[in-house]
């Protein structure tokens, strides 16, 4: 696409994007009494206006069934969770009995660990991105401490080479090969938090099967922002959080994928809880644990009504948008932030671009490394009304999002970042 920096391009693009109607089914926070340029659906995404109707409904239930709602009603709280798993499935890429949303990304990834992270005398090492979201850190080293391990010998992070911000994937590769038969797991991010580089999903967990390791990914900043194909790619377990990208609201429930080819492995560890448990016997109350089918059945505790019901709302607007036609707005949205940064300050020495060029290696989000300024750049751009998220030590990160962003975000940005320039250059 040849883009240009004019308010007439950003218009017509507007005008021509059969998406642009979303754009008012959000609610935008204001800063300076006017409605901030948001691009900061990487880290907390909107609200969407449905949201009041949906919990209203579910409050209703409680207020007019009480304990009655678990098994009456169009939404019977027992089943509800089987409502949001055609969205979950096509956003993911995976067969809806893959997917189920449950708990929070990081208890997630410690249940997936229990079933996926069984070292051997002989095969125990991870595989890690350097500089994985602190979360992912913590939680490996306490995983691998739990197993009696030294996390300095058992985790292997892969480190960009020198002068460069993001991974090979030949290098990635290639340190899967290197590890061989010691190596248990890949368990890297789908797209990294820091530097906005999408990983190839694929083959990594291809080169993790072929030395004989699972491979999992947290796809925290991937899932509803980058394309996904669980199922097809072979991943053996993922999962994410639904408050960024999927406007779930702050903290909201996680989801998890898991291959069908473990869908009976009754064999495989996890730790157990009733709402895993097989659904037609779960009420007998008796011991031995049955697994469900699938995904399901790594449940541990019954619904969280009222924030399935946010999260809902959200995955309704998906569904009505279309995976597909999110996607190509999201490369051509994106593709403009980054032709007029680089147009506008690509020379100017106080930014660079981190993100990969290569639109099929990102999502939305593009990183700037600040080399002169820090987070004044930051704090002026929030003055005139930008909502960015400012990530030590040195990078700004930006986030057009297709659902509720336009092109006129993008080109009021550029004026700010322009003007912007002239106080840091």
């Amino acid at each position: 696409m040849n883009y240009e920096y004019s308010v007439q391009f950003a218009r017509e693009m507007d005008e021509n994007d059969s998406l642009t109607h979303f754009r008012d089914r959000f609610l935008f926070p204001k800063v300076n009494g006017k409605d901030a340029i948001y691009f900061c659906g990487n880290s907390l995404g909107l609200q969407p206006k449905s949201v009041k109707d949906y919990i209203a409904k579910e409050l209703s239930n409680w207020a007019e069934m009480a304990v009655d709602g678990h098994f009456h009603g169009e939404d019977a709280w027992m089943f509800v969770k089987q409502k949001s798993k055609p969205a979950l499935a096509e956003i993911v890429g995976a067969h809806e009995h893959e997917v189920v949303a449950m708990n929070n990304l990081s208890v997630n990834l410690h249940l997936l660990m229990v079933s996926f992270y069984q070292p051997t005398k002989d095969r125990y090492k991870i595989i890690v991105e350097a500089g994985a979201f602190p979360s992912d850190q913590y939680m490996l080293e306490s995983q691998v401490k739990f197993h009696g391990l030294d996390p300095a010998e058992v985790i292997v992070e892969l480190m960009p080479l020198e002068g460069e911000h993001t991974l090979r994937t030949e290098d990635i590769l290639a340190e899967i090969k290197k590890q061989g038969d010691s190596l248990a797991m890949v368990n890297m991010a789908g797209l990294q938090y820091y530097t906005g580089q999408v990983f190839d999903m694929k083959a990594i967990t291809a080169a993790a099967h072929e030395v004989g390791a699972y491979a999992g990914f947290d796809l925290a900043h991937a899932a509803g922002n980058a394309p996904l194909s669980l199922h097809d790619w072979d991943v053996d377990f993922a999962t994410w959080c639904s408050y960024k990208y999927m406007n779930s609201g702050p903290g909201n429930v996680s989801g998890v994928f898991i291959h069908e080819r473990f869908a009976e492995r009754a064999d495989l560890n996890r730790f157990a809880g009733w709402w895993g448990h097989d659904q037609e016997q779960r009420f007998k109350m008796e011991k031995g644990f049955v697994p469900m089918h699938g995904a399901d059945g790594w449940q541990l505790s019954n619904s969280d009504i009222l924030g399935l019901a946010v999260h809902q709302a959200s995955l309704d607007i998906f569904q009505e948008a279309g995976i597909t036609s999110l996607r190509q707005k999201s490369e051509q949205l994106t593709g403009y932030l980054a032709y007029l940064i680089e147009e506008i300050g690509g020379k100017s020495g106080v930014l660079e671009i981190i993100t990969p060029k290569n639109p099929a290696e990102r999502g939305c989000q593009l990183s700037l490394h600040i080399h002169r300024g820090g987070k004044d750049v930051f704090d002026e751009w929030y003055k005139q009304g930008v909502v960015g998220d400012w990530r030590n030590p040195n990078v700004i990160r930006l986030a057009p999002t297709p659902l509720y962003n336009s092109f006129q975000d993008v080109f009021r940005f550029a004026q700010i970042l322009e003007q912007s320039l002239k106080k840091f250059a």
